[in-house]
């Protein structure tokens, strides 16, 4: 019988509101600095709530290469490449170590929309007599739009800008479903090592949600309730709650099977033990009832062999809205029971596609220290949400295990276990 291949963290790489780097994001993480600020990137004036999990400080044409590919990568994309070579430099890869067609890469990532300013002039010749002209759009487009525009906005193109990077020639997967996208990856690469079909993958997700096409398409965040400071806007599993805010991000991690890494020295981040993913019907005007997360739960911690005493902590999707924190909150005591539970978007907000790697970075990174990283803004139980939510600063003592949690409004759930070294 063969044994499965052990999975190691190499490399962690985080371009987040709370810190570019592993090392800026935990020192965010363990003093309680939100990175929720000021949007912009554009003019956020006229929004109804013009604050939002930014990243602050990144400046892609340092870090793109080469640099005209700047013209054919949407901010997406940026993001997740510069996460790439933060964890390709955090890992000790190196450009000739190992067989290239066994590296490999699976990247979650979100819808890209279209920016305003490639599509204006297009817009722009599609007016006639001050009202728009369906008929004359198709030949606009193809004066006006630059023929690499499409480029910028496929959801694939983040995986593929950073196999080319990085000649990693084995498999290249690209997932695009929402929240769970992130999640999703990480588990697909690791089955890909366990599979034997490569040694070395990099995985995780980015997005953008901070981006005035795709607030115009998903709507912008119904947040009703004033609060004094921004920074108290994200509230999960707090009474008070009362909606998400968007951010963006990315984070990307290097997995390796334990041989590999062992055999050029590689320093050990992480461990990853199992994950899983499972779904649920979503009826007209009636949200998942958690039965998807109950069910991924379970999978994941039989998968490692593991009971719920042995679990560290739980990193909950926890989007700070009434109905879906009660879903998920109600799900994880029935499975977990006071296991310490900690949401990571109270710093910095919905990052898409990318929340659920930036999320599991924190664990991560907190696994490394010690420590479970706390939740902002929870000051007030909802009696509603019976979880043992981790406040005040990070939480010492626990195991060394942490189970990622993510849902997806449509029913799909996505679990990552990982633990210590």
């Amino acid at each position: 019988m063969i044994r499965p291949r052990d999975i190691v963290i190499t490399g962690v790489g985080v371009v987040s509101p709370i810190g570019i780097g592993g090392d800026a994001c935990w020192a965010s993480l363990a003093a309680g600095t939100s990175g929720v600020r000021a949007i912009d990137l554009f003019d956020a004036r006229g929004l109804r709530t013009p604050y939002g999990g930014q990243v602050a400080g990144f400046d892609p044409r340092l870090v793109i290469r080469p640099r005209k590919s700047l013209k054919v990568m949407s901010r997406d994309i940026q993001l997740g490449f510069a996460a790439a070579d933060l964890a390709v430099a955090d890992a000790g890869l190196t450009a000739g170590e190992g067989t290239r067609d066994r590296f490999g890469v699976a990247i979650g990532a979100d819808m890209i929309y279209a920016d305003i300013e490639d599509l204006a002039p297009t817009y722009r010749r599609s007016i006639r007599d001050g009202r728009f002209d369906f008929g004359a759009w198709s030949d606009a487009i193809q004066q006006e739009t630059h023929p690499l525009w499409l480029l910028k906005h496929l959801p694939n193109m983040t995986a593929s800008h950073i196999a080319i990077a990085h000649d990693a020639r084995g498999p290249n997967n690209s997932i695009v479903l929402g929240d769970v996208s992130s999640l999703l990856a990480v588990g697909e690469a690791a089955r890909v090592i366990r599979r034997g079909m490569a040694d070395v993958m990099l995985t995780g997700g980015t997005s953008c949600r901070l981006h005035p096409t795709a607030i115009v398409a998903r709507g912008e965040p119904a947040v009703s309730r004033s609060f004094d400071d921004h920074r108290r806007i994200c509230r999960p599993f707090d009474r008070d709650r009362d909606a998400m805010l968007d951010g963006e991000g990315a984070a990307v991690f290097v997995l390796e099977a334990r041989e590999h890494a062992e055999r050029r020295g590689a320093r050990i981040r992480g461990r990853l033990l199992a994950a899983a993913s499972r779904c649920e019907p979503r009826r007209p005007n009636r949200p998942p009832a958690g039965a998807a997360l109950r069910m991924a739960i379970r999978a994941t911690l039989a998968a490692a062999g593991l009971a719920a005493a042995d679990l560290g902590h739980v990193n909950a999707h926890g989007g700070g809205t009434q109905a879906a924190d009660r879903i998920e909150a109600a799900a994880i005591a029935a499975e977990l029971g006071a296991t310490p539970v900690t949401a990571p978007k109270s710093f910095f907000g919905h990052l898409g596609a990318g929340g659920g790697a930036v999320e599991l970075a924190a664990s991560v990174l907190g696994l490394e220290a010690g420590l479970v990283p706390p939740t902002l803004n929870y000051e007030t139980p909802d009696p509603l949400c019976p979880v043992n939510v981790v406040r005040g600063g990070p939480l010492a003592g626990r195991p060394g295990t942490a189970l990622a949690v993510n849902m997806c409004s449509m029913g799909q759930v996505a679990t990552v276990l990982v633990a210590s070294p």
